[in-house]
């Protein structure tokens, strides 16, 4: 196995946590970014960054390509403002698509000039089951399917330079965000377990694996792919 160096953004919970977790035990040098580090348990380098804030990032991601030669990164930062049509306000907005999509941009860019001289590279963007449509996330489902273009159009772009670039699209995952936001028991719990299939939620760790999959040496000829990790939520009801 070689060892490689891999950025991760909104990586101090959830399933950027996870991946972390499961790159360190495999030998590969992780560093983080998340705007709270305090108290986080990481395995690797974690760096505080507010990346709704565009010039914060530049400098962060100029320290930081100085510092590593990365070999990969994935954009997994999110930002969620659910609002109804009718309560779309558009600062909101704006702030969902600058932290879903303008972090995503500049993290790439920032690490695409190492991996191009080094003709090797793996970027995976997170995009979510949302994008298939979904009631209060106007602003969140539209960076996720803004996400999923990017992955295709820059695949595209770099297919002869040995960087692949994909997608991972999570279904309802157990992250502490979402039991914080739906309890067992309750009617988020089950309005999200109704369209799942498997009849359970997503683990941070079943995330991770797919991640990691599209991270390694064994992925090279896939690209431009989005790959769903959802228990089966894109494709429909399950059969009783």
């Amino acid at each position: 196995m070689n060892k490689r160096t891999f950025l991760i953004t909104g990586a101090s919970k959830g399933i950027g946590r996870a991946l972390s977790q499961a790159l360190a035990e495999a030998g590969h040098c992780v560093v983080g970014i998340a705007r709270q580090v305090e108290g986080v348990d990481f395995p690797g380098v974690l760096v505080p960054v507010d990346l709704g804030n565009r010039e914060e990032t530049e400098q962060a991601l100029k320290a930081l390509v100085q510092q590593y030669d990365f070999d990969g990164v994935v954009n997994n930062v999110g930002l969620v403002r659910p609002q109804l049509l009718g309560d779309v306000d558009l600062d909101d907005f704006d702030a969902v698509m600058r932290v879903n999509l303008h972090s995503a941009i500049q993290a790439t860019q920032a690490l695409l000039p190492g991996m191009r001289e080094r003709g090797w590279g793996r970027i995976v963007n997170i995009s979510s089951l949302t994008v298939l449509g979904i009631t209060h996330r106007t602003a969140y489902a539209a960076a996720k399917a803004a996400i999923i273009s990017f992955t295709r159009s820059w695949a595209l772009e770099l297919a002869t330079t040995g960087i692949t670039v994909n997608s991972v699209a999570p279904g309802p995952t157990e992250t502490e965000l979402f039991r914080a936001n739906n309890p067992p028991g309750s009617e988020g719990e089950s309005r999200y377990l109704s369209g799942v299939p498997m009849g359970r939620f997503g683990q941070p760790e079943e995330i991770a694996a797919a991640i990691g999959f599209l991270l390694s040496e064994n992925s090279a000829f896939i690209t431009g792919q989005t790959l769903f990790v959802d228990g089966g939520a894109s494709i429909g009801k399950a059969a009783f």
